[in-house]
C-alpha cells in the first residue's frame, strides 16, 4: 500500500490518481480517503493529480491510541506534502478536514499551496459560546461521545441519518451512501473517534484563517444538520480574503457523496481548480 511516515512513526496511507497539478483532499469525522472517490476520478479524468490520505487513526493509516489534535494532523498532511514534493497545491478540506487545512496554514504556511476548498467545514469555531452563539452546545458533543463509547456500530448507523439528511423530505440519500458511512466509521479507532470529538468541537481556528492568502473557495449546505452554516462556513468566509462563499440550498453535511448535490459540488471545484 502507497504509505508515507510521519516525524514520529506514523503510517499514514493515501491514493494517488492522475497526473497534473496536484489536489490534495482531507476527509471528515468519522470517515477516511475513500469518501473523496467520486472527486478523486472527477479531477484525474480533468488532467489534475489527485490524493487522498487516511487520517492517522482512520482507515488504513496506523490505528494509534493519541495524536487527536489538530496541530498533530496538520504536521502530518505536511509530512505527506513535503514527502510526496507536491508544490502548487490545492488543498480540498471536507468538515473536520477543514481544522486540518486551516491549521496547516497556520502553522506551515501558503509555500506549497496554490488555493483552498472548504467543504461543510468545522472553522473558525464550532462550540457554542457567549462569542459564538450560532454554534454547538456542549451537551450536543458530551452526546456523540457518549453515543461511540456505548455501542458505536448502531450509533454510526443512527448518525448517517442526519449526515446525508435522510430525515428531509424529498432527500435523494441512497442505502449505498448510509452503509459506506458505517463502514468508514467503523474503520475509525474508537479512541480516535471520541478524541476527535474534543478536537473539532473546542479547537479555534480564527487566527489561522487570518493567515490564508491564496484564493479560496467556502462552500456548505443551509441545511447542515452536523456543522451549522451560520456558526462557521459564512464566518469563514468572511474572515478569509476575498473568499468566495457558495451556499447550497438545502444541502446537508455529506455533499460531496449524496446523488445531486456532489454532481453539482464535482463542477464547481472543477470550474474553481481551471480558473
Amino acid at each position: 500500500m502507497p504509505v508515507i511516515t510521519t516525524r514520529d512513526g506514523v503510517d499514514i496511507f493515501y491514493k494517488d490518481w492522475g497526473r497534473g497539478r496536484p489536489v490534495v483532499f482531507i476527509h471528515g469525522w468519522p470517515l477516511n480517503g475513500d469518501a473523496w472517490q467520486d472527486q478523486l476520478k472527477a479531477v484525474a479524468d480533468a488532467g489534475f493529480r489527485g490524493i487522498a490520505h487516511d487520517r492517522r487513526g482512520h482507515g488504513r493509516s496506523t490505528p494509534v491510541y493519541d495524536g487527536y489534535d489538530f496541530d498533530t494532523f496538520a504536521d502530518d498532511l505536511n509530512d505527506l506534502i513535503t514527502q510526496l514534493d507536491l508544490r502548487d497545491v490545492t488543498l480540498v478540506a471536507h468538515s473536520m478536514g477543514g481544522g486540518e487545512l486551516a491549521r496547516y496554514i497556520g502553522r506551515h504556511g501558503t509555500e506549497r499551496v496554490k488555493s483552498a476548498v472548504l467543504l461543510s467545514a468545522v472553522p473558525p469555531l464550532m462550540l457554542q459560546g457567549p462569542d459564538n452563539p450560532e454554534g454547538v452546545p456542549q451537551s450536543v458533543f458530551d452526546g456523540i461521545k457518549d453515543g461511540i463509547l456505548a455501542e458505536r456500530s448502531q450509533f454510526w448507523k443512527d448518525t448517517a441519518v442526519g449526515f446525508f439528511g435522510a430525515n428531509r423530505d424529498g432527500n435523494k440519500v441512497t442505502q449505498g451512501n448510509k452503509d459506506a458511512f458505517w463502514y468508514m466509521a467503523m474503520a475509525q479507532t474508537i479512541e480516535g473517534g471520541v478524541d476527535c470529538v474534543d478536537a473539532f468541537a473546542s479547537t479555534d481556528f480564527h487566527d489561522d484563517l487570518k493567515k490564508f492568502d491564496v484564493p479560496t473557495l467556502v462552500v456548505h449546505g443551509d441545511d447542515d444538520q452536523v456543522v451549522p452554516i451560520d456558526a462557521t462556513g459564512r464566518k469563514s468566509a468572511k474572515l478569509i480574503p476575498n473568499a468566495t462563499l457558495k451556499v447550497y440550498e438545502g444541502g446537508s453535511h455529506g455533499i460531496a457523496l449524496v446523488p445531486g448535490d456532489k454532481e453539482k459540488f464535482n463542477r464547481d471545484l472543477l470550474d474553481f481548480l481551471k480558473n
